[in-house]
C-alpha cells in the first residue's frame, strides 16, 4: 500500500490574496482537492487551478453548512482515498479556526498532516484599519477572545479579566453578541467611552471600518447595517485609526465610518 499524502491545514489569511504565504500559494497547485470555508475570499478561490476539486464546508458562527464532525471525517476519507488534500481556512488554522480539532482527529485516525500558518484576522484586519494592536503609550498587551463560546449563554468569559484599560481586546465572531459584550465589559469596569472599532471584510476591497466607543458600538454597527465577517477591536489603540487609516485612502472602495 502506498503511503498516504499528508493533509495540509492551510491558513488563507484574512482575505487579500497578497497576504497569503508563499507556501500556501504553492500548495494550491499541488493538491487534488480543497475543502474550504466561507471566510476564504473569492480572490483566493480564483487562484485554485481548474481541475482541482473544491468542497465547500461553509463554516461561520451559528451557520454550519457542514458540521465539524462531518468535516473531520471527510478529511480522513479523502486522505485515505490517496488524494492530496488541503483544508483551506480563513486567517490562521490554529487561531479560532478549529485547526487543532481537525489535526487531533487526523492524528487519531493515522493520517499525517502539515500546518501552514496564515496571517490571523486580528493582525491583518487591524493593520488594514490603521489600528496597531500594541503601543507603548496605549496598550501593553493584547487579548484574543471569541464572541461565541460553549457556555449556556454563548459568552462564558472572564469579564473582570478582560476589562483592562491597558489591554487591547480583539473579539473574533463577536458581531451577533456585540451589545452583550459591551454591556458585560462596562459592567466589569471598562470605561464606557473606551475607543472601539468594528472591521467588516477586513483587507478586502469592500472593507468597512466603524470607529466608535464601547457604549455606542452596537448601535453604530446596527445603524450602518454591518453584517458578515466582522472583527471587534476594543481599547485605546482603536482611536489611532483616525490618523493611521491608510487602506483605501488613495481612492479605493474601502470605507471608514466615524460615529
Amino acid at each position: 500500500m502506498k503511503p498516504l499524502h499528508p493533509v495540509y491545514l492551510v491558513g488563507a489569511g484574512p482575505g487579500d490574496p497578497d497576504l497569503m504565504t508563499v507556501k500556501a500559494q504553492r500548495l494550491l497547485g499541488d493538491v487534488d482537492v480543497i475543502v474550504y470555508d466561507k471566510l476564504v475570499s473569492e480572490q483566493i478561490l480564483a487562484m485554485i487551478p481548474a481541475g482541482t476539486t473544491r468542497i465547500f464546508a461553509g463554516k461561520q458562527a451559528r451557520n454550519h453548512h457542514m458540521p465539524q464532525p462531518d468535516i473531520n471525517s471527510l478529511l480522513v476519507d479523502l486522505a485515505k482515498s490517496g488524494r492530496r488534500v488541503m483544508r483551506l481556512k480563513g486567517g490562521d488554522p490554529f487561531v479560532f479556526g478549529r485547526g487543532g480539532e481537525e489535526a487531533q482527529y487526523l492524528a487519531e485516525h493515522g493520517v499525517s498532516f502539515e500546518v501552514v500558518p496564515g496571517i490571523t484576522s486580528s493582525a491583518g484586519c487591524a493593520a488594514y484599519a490603521g489600528i496597531p494592536l500594541t503601543h507603548r503609550d496605549l496598550a501593553h498587551s493584547v487579548r484574543f477572545v471569541t464572541g461565541h463560546t460553549k457556555g449556556a449563554d454563548g459568552l462564558d468569559l472572564n469579564w473582570e479579566s478582560l476589562a483592562d484599560p491597558q489591554t487591547t481586546l480583539v473579539v473574533y465572531m463577536g458581531l451577533t453578541n456585540v451589545r452583550l459584550i459591551a454591556e458585560r465589559l462596562i459592567g466589569a469596569g471598562l470605561p464606557a467611552d473606551t475607543p472601539a472599532a468594528a472591521i467588516n471584510n477586513g483587507t478586502r476591497p469592500e472593507q468597512k471600518v466603524v470607529n466608535s466607543r464601547l457604549d455606542a458600538l452596537a448601535d453604530d454597527i446596527e445603524s450602518h447595517r454591518i453584517s458578515g465577517a466582522t472583527l471587534l477591536v476594543i481599547g485605546r489603540v482603536a482611536e489611532l485609526a483616525e490618523h493611521l487609516a491608510w487602506f483605501g485612502a488613495a481612492g479605493g472602495t474601502a470605507q471608514r465610518i466615524n460615529s
